[in-house]
């Protein structure tokens, strides 16, 4: 494989992770974290690398996939025709195109025979199949994964839109009718302020309220939820109906479903356009939300030589639209600070509907987009939808700023715990550095603490720390030390019988003696992975040496450039260095350490080296590994005598390649190094 094969195999591998998580959070758990937008253009990008390297695409390629595969909270169904999903068109060049491949593949002369589409709008829904046998609802289903959906048939008889009966004097044997459900504007407005009366959590647009209305486990609470049906499409049909997409509609709504009203034959591009604009202008005040517009080629008999391609019909295509923008204003800019520390400026923005949503707030990113668009509060400024789900900033209305507002002042000093906030070295994101006391980091920062690859304390998983910090038994991570001391209130909690809290407490005191490196990781200093806290344990053998260096280094210099020339660590850099010296000299982080060294005990680091294929080689890791973390992996090699390295140099021996590796990747192939994949490497570690 030639080095650029490699490059793009790697990217090919990652894409296919990262789109299969986001279609993981779509369609299977309807919480999207990215835009629509966002996630298009990794498919794109998908697409143009396999164009351009066809051998290299994978059996788990998204251009071969549709969909989620089902919920096992749900018995499955299989689809007796694939539930196919559509290629896009993001502009009139790509609708353009479309027609040209429609004509070229059906070899029509289009001034005797044009191309007509029946265009529809693209509602923001969740896909559905329902089957009827005799005119009778049969069973109902989800898209899922193209091939085999999840079974909603209890749900969906639910649905005053979806008949139970078929309204046809003749009802074909086997009639499979598709469509979308998806909730009115007004109803989910509704539906939201009786969340709220209840004190529940509201949903975050109609989309994700009718996925999760339909996807409930209990048909009751569907039932209550109001749901709209459109049909569009059909699948197993056990006669012929129809020979055009229209005539088809118009057999659907006889037999009792409701069709959407602004359905519309057109014919060629032109008067094809002039429908997407003439929708775009009115999607805001429709009572439900879409996209974009689908064409579908009319006639049948042309979509069955059109067939399809991969996962996608080659007779329809969706033209998405672009995100919808409104105009107003920066009332305040406040402060949030996450699991991780990393504090995230939000807009507070005058009340303003956008796509038919209310907005009132927008994330501002980082210090850098705040000074990039010279945002100030009292502007005016346009705001979109992005993917017509996340509100954000897209520029200032600078002429109607009146007078000079001051610029933003970005904070450095936690809002939420007072402790110093350093800007990353390495990009645009300013972080708390009092992560042991910060509680808007608390429960990430404790669950840390307690993992395997830390304290390894059996017994307080994820949940029972969460758990803990919402009671306040535990806030820091001596009082972990000091459970024994809370006895009665640990019983006295749902599902705590006394066996199991004797249990807890004795895991937690077979804890209390703790190698250095396990305490260095377990602190949660950012960048320092189990590798680092190892080589730190390694070079200064005692916790009290390593703090005394970081002060001092601190005292001496206010450039943090070269400050790993001071500490002991070859593998160690500026970014690493400057992590160190924030945490250790953070008053909050010293009074937290000082606190858990009452309770536990720091045994001397030990470290054993085997001899093996790759003793005394330099080893560099780049890259996503799936089945262990990169610090693990540099861990096992160090184990077996490699020599780690975070850079490529004419010295390195062998380079091991996870997802996504880029620059050190494409460099390692300019040296000739040695380059194994992540395969590779599990086979290395299973012959020692």
């Amino acid at each position: 494989m030639t080095a650029s094969e490699t490059i793009a195999a790697t990217r090919l591998a990652q894409l296919a992770h990262d789109i299969a998580r986001h279609n993981a959070l779509y369609h299977g758990n309807d919480t999207p974290d990215i835009s629509d937008a966002d996630y298009d253009a990794l498919v794109r990008e998908n697409a143009l690398l396999e164009q351009q390297h066809p051998q290299l695409v994978r059996a788990d390629s998204p251009s071969r996939l549709v969909g989620v595969v089902p919920s096992a909270r749900f018995s499955k169904q299989r689809h007796a025709r694939p539930m196919l999903s559509l290629d896009n068109a993001f502009n009139d060049a790509d609708v353009a195109d479309f027609f040209d491949r429609v004509v070229k593949f059906l070899r029509v002369p289009v001034q005797d025979l044009p191309v007509v589409v029946m265009a529809e709008p693209k509602i923001d829904g969740l896909s559905l199949s329902l089957r009827y046998e005799h005119g009778q609802l049969a069973s109902a289903a989800t898209r899922g994964d193209g091939e085999e959906g999840e079974d909603v048939t209890a749900n969906v008889r639910t649905i005053c839109d979806i008949p139970q009966i078929l309204t046809l004097t003749h009802a074909p044997a086997i009639f499979e009718v598709r469509g979308e459900v998806y909730m009115a504007k007004p109803d989910f407005a509704a539906l939201n302020a009786t969340q709220a009366a209840h004190g529940e959590k509201n949903f975050a647009n109609p989309r994700n309220a009718a996925a999760g209305s339909l996807r409930q486990l209990d048909a009751s609470i569907t039932a209550k939820r109001p749901l709209r049906f459109f049909a569009y499409a059909w699948g197993e049909v056990s006669a012929e109906l129809a020979d055009t997409q229209s005539a088809m509609l118009d057999l659907m709504q006889r037999a009792g479903f409701s069709i959407n009203p602004l359905v519309r034959l057109c014919t060629g591009v032109a008067e094809t356009l002039a429908y997407y604009s003439e929708l775009d202008a009115r999607r805001a005040a429709l009572p439900y939300d879409i996209d974009g517009v689908v064409y579908k080629v009319n006639r049948l008999d042309w979509q069955n030589r059109l067939g399809q391609v991969a996962r996608a019909p080659r007779w329809a295509i969706a033209h998405k639209f672009a995100a919808e923008q409104a105009t107003t204003r920066v009332d305040a800019i406040d402060i949030q600070v996450g699991r991780t520390g990393a504090l995230t400026p939000v807009a507070r923005l005058q009340p303003v509907t956008v796509g038919g949503v209310v907005v009132t707030n927008a994330t501002l990113h980082n210090e850098d987009f705040i000074a990039e668009k010279d945002i100030r509060i009292g502007d005016t400024v346009v705001v979109q939808r992005a993917g017509d789900v996340i509100p954000q900033v897209v520029r200032v209305v600078l002429e109607s700023r009146t007078g000079a507002p001051p610029v933003y002042p970005f904070p450095h000093i936690c809002p939420v715990c007072g402790s110093h906030a350093e800007r990353e070295t390495d990009g645009a994101i300013m972080r708390c550095t009092g992560g042991l006391v910060c509680t808007a980091q608390r429960t990430l920062r404790l669950r840390h603490f307690v993992s395997r690859a830390a304290f390894d304390i059996e017994g307080l998983g994820d949940k029972r720390i969460e758990e803990l910090c919402a009671d306040g038994l535990i806030t820091t991570p001596a009082d972990i030390f000091r459970l024994h001391c809370q006895v009665a209130a640990l019983t006295k909690r749902d599902g705590w019988g006394g066996q199991s809290v004797n249990k807890l407490l004795a895991a937690i005191e077979a804890r209390r003696h703790i190698a250095l490196d396990r305490l260095l990781y377990g602190l949660g200093i950012r960048h320092v992975g189990e590798s680092t806290a190892r080589d730190l344990a390694k070079a200064y053998g005692t916790l009290g040496a390593l703090q005394a260096t970081l002060q001092a280094i601190s005292n001496e210099r206010t450039d943090i450039k070269n400050i790993q020339a001071e500490i002991s660590v070859a593998q160690i850099g500026p970014v690493v260095a400057a992590a160190l010296i924030a945490f250790f000299t953070e008053p909050h982080n010293q009074a937290v350490i000082a606190d858990l060294l009452t309770e536990i005990t720091l045994e001397d680091y030990i470290y054993e080296v085997q001899t093996s294929e790759i003793s005394g080689k330099i080893m560099v890791f780049t890259g996503t590994l799936e089945h262990m973390t990169r610090d693990e992996a540099e861990a096992r090699a160090e184990r077996l005598g490699a020599k780690i390295a975070k850079s490529i140099s004419s010295k390195t021996d062998l380079l091991v390649a996870g997802a996504a590796a880029g620059f050190k990747l494409k460099k390692a192939a300019e040296l000739d190094i040695a380059v194994m994949d992540e395969t590779g490497w599990l086979a290395l570690l299973a012959r020692h």
